[in-house]
């Protein structure tokens, strides 16, 4: 069953939302709390866990992209329409962004609260958490979204178990960050992005470019490499 649009975009604007208020929101709550913080392992956890309850609970409707690079990739290895890429990038982008203002209005909510700290936004150079260059946070974005696209296309395939896609989906989204948040804080996701950079201003704002550059390349390589190599070929 294919639901109207109106009612796909919703679902796209709830899934994104919850992944950006989950992820962003472990990252600045929770990440570094005194004592008891969980730390990058927890914070990776959490954005894994946000895909994997948000694709059950609303990927039946819309399909559960909750990301500008899915979306594009999808459409690229010929599972999406076109036609409906950016109304989902609209919806995308605005359920970070309400998500990011959610996320502010609670953490500016206890002393000392800055945003200098970062807001779990995105950056390369002395933005990194590591301090790695604009070269190594393209490479890595790029990379790592084109790998997600092929975990995503191949765990949805007709022929793949079924009910199983989100928990693998999940899983990669939760090895991505392990692998990448001490290089950019891990986007491959140019809405997550935007919401955070939207608060942040400055820097964020200006190094904003490469988390849509990089995740868009690279979702559209999976989706070519898994239309060229991998997909069912009965469905070609």
């Amino acid at each position: 069953m294919t639901y109207p649009l109106p009612r796909r975009l919703a679902a796209e604007f709830l899934g994104t939302f919850w992944l950006a208020f989950g992820g962003c929101g472990s990252a600045v709550l929770a990440a570094a709390f005194p004592q008891l913080g969980i730390g990058f392992a927890g914070v990776s956890l959490a954005f894994g866990l946000t895909v994997l309850t948000g694709a059950y609970a609303f990927g039946p409707v819309s399909g559960g992209h909750f990301n500008p690079a899915v979306s594009l990739g999808l459409a690229t290895a010929g599972r999406f329409a076109w036609s409906d890429f950016l109304p989902y990038v609209v919806a995308q982008v605005l359920g970070a962004a309400v998500a990011a203002g959610a996320l502010y209005l609670i953490a500016s909510g206890k002393a000392g609260f800055s945003l200098a700290g970062g807001f779990a936004a995105n950056g390369y150079g002395d933005h990194s958490p590591g301090g790695y260059s604009m070269a190594a946070a393209l490479m890595i974005e790029v990379l790592l979204t084109a790998v997600f696209l092929l975990v995503i296309l191949g765990s949805t395939e007709a022929r793949a178990a079924a009910g199983f896609a989100p928990i693998a989906i999940g899983l990669c989204l939760t090895l991505i960050h392990l692998i990448s948040i001490p290089v950019t804080n891990t986007s491959v996701n140019p809405a997550r992005s935007t919401g955070q950079a939207l608060f942040v201003g400055g820097w964020a704002l200006q190094q904003l470019w490469l988390f849509w550059l990089a995740p868009l390349v690279g979702g559209a390589i999976g989706g070519t490499i898994h239309r060229s190599l991998l997909a069912d070929p009965a469905k070609a």
